[in-house]
């Protein structure tokens, strides 16, 4: 069903980026499952590195959070060896936004995750969540978001 639901939306999951460090990109817990945070790095290239605020709009933002948020779907799949049907819940979005000082849209930014999650699951997807401004990230991306779902055990 959800696969069904992905076509429909025309989303292809990406290759599931490597960690970048001693992590793992996933963890499973009963039947929680936390996504550690991913970049805006598209089948291994890197996309939308520098400052919202600065270097990108809102909508561009958005788009990088999007980016994200398939990675962290592509990392939900493997959790669910490969079912995603097994998904019972989007429980919590946590975003980062690496912005200018006066920059004050994080939340518009982060919508783009949190929007690909309602589309996909529906109303499973919808969650709790926090959209941060931050000074900077790994390889100097814009955007980074890290997930937490419920799991069929």
């Amino acid at each position: 069903m959800i696969e069904a639901r992905l076509k429909e939306l025309g989303i292809t999951l990406p290759s599931q980026p490597a960690p970048a460090a001693n992590y793992l990109p996933f963890v499973k817990v009963g039947n929680l499952v936390f996504i550690s945070g991913q970049i805006t790095s598209l089948n291994g290239d890197l996309k939308f590195v520098g400052k919202l605020g600065r270097d990108y709009t809102v909508e561009e933002g958005s788009e990088a959070a999007q980016i994200c948020a398939l990675n962290i779907l592509a990392h939900l799949k493997a959790a669910c060896e490969g079912n995603l049907d097994n998904v019972t819940r989007c429980i919590r979005l946590g975003g980062f936004v690496n912005c200018t000082e006066d920059f004050k849209d994080q939340p518009k930014v982060i919508n783009g995750a949190s929007d690909l999650m309602v589309a996909v699951f529906g109303e499973n997807g919808r969650h709790a969540r926090a959209a941060l401004g931050v000074s900077s990230l790994p390889f100097g991306v814009a955007v980074e978001v890290e997930a937490l779902f419920e799991v069929k055990e």
